[in-house]
């Protein structure tokens, strides 16, 4: 069996390869139960979770784990940790133990982006993205991989992340052109697309400042009782999920319009393999709102730990 790191992932993966790795996998019947997720602290303020993740296809049967440990962060240690393990779909033979962090961050922007390229506008010029945590370089990299933009906007509440988020952009893509945001409400207002990945608890975006033509995107919250967004911008957007059964459990953001009576279950268009596959289609209209929501699924870790491994194979 194949032990793949952090450093062998990093060196092998790049987005244009990876979104279409993704596409081509998510147009294809797979098998995606449900995720499980476990409170290891339930009076704890802090919710240390572990979680476990499968997935299948004809060619791999992959199942991943992480520990997600929020009270971690006080004392200077990493929150996140993760691997996925695959199997050969036909022998049942393990194949490879994947680093599952960076595999995490890599997929999960790469999932934005393919959603992206379903949703958002072909004109679209100016991204919003919020966030300064790990993932926010990765996710204004993906997104640019499939528009181009004139420019990327980032915000946080921490002016110091904000300038550190986009250095580590420009290291890796100095072409983009990326400003730091202080009007959180009036860089919403002028955006084409808007991107979170962020900690709120509270809607961050509201529907109010969300122009008609504009695609969002919901990455960062996976409780019940949180929202990014507000159920305005729900209400009034065509809504398209990673996965349903995941999002009808964890995301508030589809949870808490569905609990005031402002929408249904059905007002979620289609997941991502729908679109993938062409069972749904994506815009469908210049002055549409588009909005995607994702926790995450195990078909997305298990195609990018999928093409890892045979890149490293070859």
């Amino acid at each position: 069996m194949k032990i793949i790191e952090a450093r062998d992932v990093q060196r092998v993966l790049n987005f244009p390869d990876l979104v279409e790795a993704l596409r081509a996998t998510f147009a294809k019947p797979a098998g995606t139960p449900r995720r499980n997720v476990y409170d290891l602290s339930e009076n704890d303020p802090f919710h240390d979770a572990l979680a476990v993740l499968p997935a299948w296809n004809e060619e791999f049967i992959g199942v991943k784990a992480f520990t997600y440990l929020p009270s971690n962060a006080p004392h200077g240690r990493q929150v996140l940790h993760s691997q996925i393990l695959l199997f050969d779909r036909k022998t049942g033979v393990s194949v490879a133990l994947v680093d599952g962090t960076t595999v995490t961050y890599w997929r999960t922007a790469a999932v934005a982006a393919l959603a992206a390229d379903y949703l958002a506008r072909q004109d679209a010029q100016r991204l919003l993205f919020c966030g300064t945590g790990n993932l926010a370089p990765y996710m204004i990299r993906a997104h640019a991989t499939v528009r181009a933009y004139s420019a990327i906007g980032v915000w946080g509440r921490n002016p110091d992340k904000v300038a550190r988020t986009i250095a580590t952009v420009r290291a890796k893509s100095p072409q983009l052109n990326c400003l730091a945001v202080s009007d959180l409400k009036v860089a919403a207002r002028e955006a084409d697309v808007i991107s979170c990945a962020t900690g709120a608890q509270e809607p961050l975006i509201l529907g109010a400042w969300v122009r008609l033509g504009t695609h969002t995107d919901f990455f960062g919250n996976h409780n019940r009782t949180h929202r990014e967004c507000d159920t305005e911008l729900v209400a009034n957007a065509r809504v398209y999920v990673d996965s349903r059964a995941n999002t009808l459990n964890e995301a508030g953001e589809i949870l808490i319009p569905i609990d005031e009576g402002r929408i249904r279950e059905d007002h979620i268009v289609g997941e991502l393999a729908d679109l993938c596959s062409g069972r749904v289609r994506g815009r469908q209209r210049q002055d549409e709102i588009t909005l995607f929501k994702s926790v995450g699924t195990a078909l997305s870790d298990l195609a990018a730990a999928s093409l890892v491994t045979r890149q490293l194979s070859t």
